[in-house]
């Protein structure tokens, strides 16, 4: 058996090698680096998979969440909500641009945001939401447009952990995550579904005048060369980055199709332990695995972690500290409610197994005796 990796790069660049070095060294070849033929490709082949009008790559995710909020003109001191149980990124942007982070519980099944939270957040000053597709699952997003709609605020989605996942409306429409609200931002860091060899990012939208002011955003502050119309900043996806990410986009499905079977093994074998929940799936919404995190007693959570890390099974916590937490954000957010007991829980509850792509069966096979054997003894 292979070594268990968390995310396996090493397997899946071998099984796209010859593809993804062709298409590096034609880049290497025109010396087209930066806005290049590649970075154009891959730009058009992103927009037709998501059916998106406008996709602006970008570095890195951080960058997308704040050129989509600076795209927004908020003021310093405007709300935006977000979860508390959710990665860094997602406050910081809001902090860095002097915004006021208004942090709100999650459904203690999805583990996303729900509208009922939302709608006891929302003051004169909400200006913006920011649900996080966690995990690789879509929010439920009907509610959550329907409120902002009657609130006239913004949805800015952060999509870094569910592209490819697709959202089913009551009426039975479907739609890519990314593209439910006004703007739509991921990441390309290395362990993502699709992932980049480095960082890389993007913003999408359908939204024809949001695209106008990312893309300036994006650009210096520029539409034209050397004429700079507001305070931009400078955040570019490279040529190489691109021209490998358009031959794993054409793998994408193919991705998650490996992981949701991965995900169904789990499920299956993990079944009959009381002590384990299993991820929820959400009716609305396909599951494309970023994570496959399981949900066991507190009190277990560190000692199961550390009986997988001496099996040699690589195993994570997301998030051990939610937001409204952390010391980096005294004096920037608040707690919505006094107590957010779904988020509190789950920092105490959650761990994540190994969940990728390139997972074979012994290697499944193995995880899940690890996680049975604990709770055996």
């Amino acid at each position: 058996m292979k070594k268990i990796q968390m995310v396996d790069l090493q397997s899946q660049y071998r099984r796209f090698k010859t593809e993804i070095d062709a298409a590096i060294h034609e880049v290497l070849d025109s010396s087209a680096y930066i806005n290049g033929p590649a970075v154009k490709g891959f730009q058009a082949a992103l927009e037709e998979y998501l059916g998106a009008k406008a996709v602006i790559p970008c570095a890195n995710g951080t960058d997308a969440l704040q050129i989509a909020l600076m795209a927004l003109d908020l003021a310093p001191g405007d709300e935006v909500i977000v979860p508390s149980f959710t990665y860094v990124a997602t406050a910081e942007v809001a902090a860095l641009l002097r915004l006021s982070i208004v942090m709100v519980d999650v459904d203690p099944q999805t583990f996303n945001l729900r509208a009922e939270d939302v709608e006891a957040a929302i003051t004169p000053q909400t200006k913006a939401i920011v649900p996080v597709h966690l995990f690789g699952q879509s929010c439920d997003m009907q509610p959550i447009i329907e409120l902002a709609e009657k609130h006239q605020l913004y949805i800015v989605e952060d999509n870094a952990q569910a592209i490819g996942a697709d959202y089913s409306f009551p009426n039975g429409e479907q739609k890519k995550t990314g593209l439910l609200g006004h703007i739509g931002c991921t990441s390309f860091y290395p362990s993502k579904n699709l992932g980049a060899y480095g960082d890389g990012g993007a913003i999408f939208t359908n939204d024809e005048a949001l695209a106008d002011k990312i893309r300036m955003i994006a650009n210096h502050g520029q539409n034209r060369r050397y004429y700079h119309d507001r305070v931009g900043v400078n955040s570019r996806l490279d040529g190489i980055q691109a021209a490998l990410l358009h031959v794993k986009l054409k793998a994408l499905d193919e991705f998650s199709a490996a992981r949701q079977k991965a995900a169904d093994y789990y499920d299956a074998a993990f079944a009959e332990l009381e002590e384990v929940q299993t991820p929820y799936r959400a009716p609305y919404s396909s599951h494309v695995f970023h994570q496959y995190t399981l949900l066991v007693p507190a009190d277990q959570r560190d000692a199961l972690q550390a009986h997988l890390q001496a099996a040699e099974v690589p195993c994570m916590i997301y998030y051990p500290l939610p937001l409204h937490e952390q010391a980096a954000f005294e004096g920037f957010a608040r707690k919505a409610k006094a107590e957010l007991p779904n988020t509190e829980m789950l920092c105490q509850q959650v761990i994540s197994l190994p969940m990728h792509s390139e997972l074979e069966t012994d290697q499944l096979a193995y995880v899940a005796e690890q996680v049975k054997a604990f709770f055996k003894k």
